[in-house]
């Protein structure tokens, strides 16, 4: 058998940042292994798809990329095939039945195994591991990613699994239980981020707000988002997700005293409807919601919000729909992502028998979004002639010699540089806003 330093990983990534926070730890024990990272499967050893099942369209996602892999080697490629992340949690054993091909399916919390499964699936044996791990002592993974260096922004996780039920979500099913990562823990290695280059620190749990509540003498997260503020290096703070309910006055008044914590929140609503946030069991109303969003911007009058929105829930009526759609223009949303309900198996939601027609439900999708993109539209070009502080990121995917940087209220300016503006801040003057982006001069 060749020597581990002989091989090579390529890991696809479906979903959120949580996922992509595990694939960066998944990399960094197995080039600690001496695995070699490749941005080509058919140079693989080992092939892993890091899947997410919040949707039943990432989820068709993973099955069609699988397909390809599978062929890979079924053609003679001698590759190691594996399924991680909230499919493998939530199908199981059911996928090992179905593809031959596949040797490994691991949930979430297989990540801090991932050399021991790794290790048996190339002795041949055929791996699964859904088991949730205990939550006394759970092993969070402190190895840092290789990729990590020279970057400028990188994902912290602060907790792992979710405690709320809200009828729509599959995520405590497939994540588990809540728990909180140690403080101390969490500070080592946003520390370790710096030393690497590292200058923005995203802070992610499924629900942020409640990290430290269950730990006696543990921090709570406004106490997090101080103490990390505080380590040397780190420029900018930035968190996901936060739940409205538990939005609390010591985080709003962090805004008042972190110049570091960004400008701009993510603060899922899913509906403008009390009685559909009802039947989600969202545990907050409208008027909740607008009064949290007013206090935040009491503390920090220059912040902006995006969300997450779903239409066609079960039950929802043409008024539901109008409230969510009168809630984007009273908040203005700078950008929301925003999906028709997807029924996800063993959710309550799922046994409704009220449900949405796909055509009215697609023709609401379709009207939110528009506006959506009318929205943030206008917000970016309210910029174009002011000069913005912003933090270069790297290099645009598009336009050679064309550089990304993004500001504090998540607005990203591309503009003519040179490689050594990347991870400083500099004065863009906006010369045009797009939907997404905005273009921009370099100002001395």
């Amino acid at each position: 058998m060749e020597s581990r330093s002989d091989r090579k990983v390529f890991i696809h990534t479906f979903g959120c940042q949580m996922n992509e926070y595990d694939t960066a730890k998944i990399r960094a024990q197995l080039t600690g292994d001496g695995f070699a990272s490749t941005e080509n499967a058919e140079d693989a050893d080992l092939i892993l798809l890091n899947t997410c099942s919040i949707r039943d369209k990432a989820e068709q996602k993973m099955h069609s990329a699988l397909g390809e892999y599978r062929r890979l080697k079924r053609l003679g490629q001698n590759v190691r095939l594996g399924i991680a992340g909230c499919v493998a949690q939530q199908e199981g054993d059911t996928l090992l039945k179905r593809y031959p091909e596949v040797d490994m399916v691991f949930g979430p919390d297989g990540v801090p195994a991932v050399r021991k499964l790794v290790d048996a699936a190339f002795d041949g044996k055929r791996v699964l591991d859904t088991e949730f791990l205990g939550l006394d002592d759970y092993p969070f993974v402190t190895a840092i990613d290789p990729a990590a260096r020279g970057k400028v922004g990188a994902f912290v996780t602060i907790q792992k699994g979710c405690d709320n039920r809200c009828t729509f979500c599959i995520v405590p099913s497939t994540r588990g239980a809540e728990v909180s990562r140690p403080s101390a823990e969490i500070l080592d290695e946003v520390r370790g981020l710096v030393a690497v280059g590292v200058k923005e620190i995203t802070l992610i749990g499924q629900n942020v707000n409640s990290y430290g509540l269950k730990v006696p003498g543990e921090h709570t997260f406004a106490k997090l988002l101080y103490a990390v503020a505080d380590v040397p290096g780190v420029e900018r703070v930035r968190y996901t997700t936060s739940h409205p309910r538990d939005m609390g006055a010591d985080v709003v008044q962090a805004y008042r005293d972190l110049p570091q914590l960004a400008s701009y929140l993510h603060l899922p609503v899913q509906s403008g409807s009390d009685r559909i946030l009802g039947r989600m069991k969202r545990f907050y109303t409208r008027d909740h919601y607008l009064r949290v969003v007013d206090a935040l911007r009491s503390a920090r009058p220059d912040l902006v919000l995006s969300t997450d929105v779903i239409v066609g829930f079960p039950s929802e009526t043409d008024e539901d729909f109008e409230l969510t759609m009168s809630l984007l223009d009273e908040v203005g949303f700078v950008g929301t992502y925003s999906f028709k309900y997807s029924p996800r198996p063993g959710t309550p939601a799922t046994h409704r028998t009220d449900t949405v027609p796909d055509d009215i439900a697609g023709a609401r999708l379709t009207r939110y979004q528009a506006r959506q993109r009318e929205l943030s539209l206008a917000w970016t070009r309210a910029h174009e002639g002011t000069v913005v502080t912003a933090l270069v990121e790297g290099w645009s995917r598009h336009d050679e010699g064309v550089l990304c940087a993004r500001t504090s209220s998540n607005l990203m300016v591309n503009f003519a540089g040179s490689r050594e503006l990347m991870g400083r801040e500099v004065q863009v003057e906006v010369t045009r806003g797009f939907t997404h982006s905005a273009r921009g001069e370099l100002r001395a």
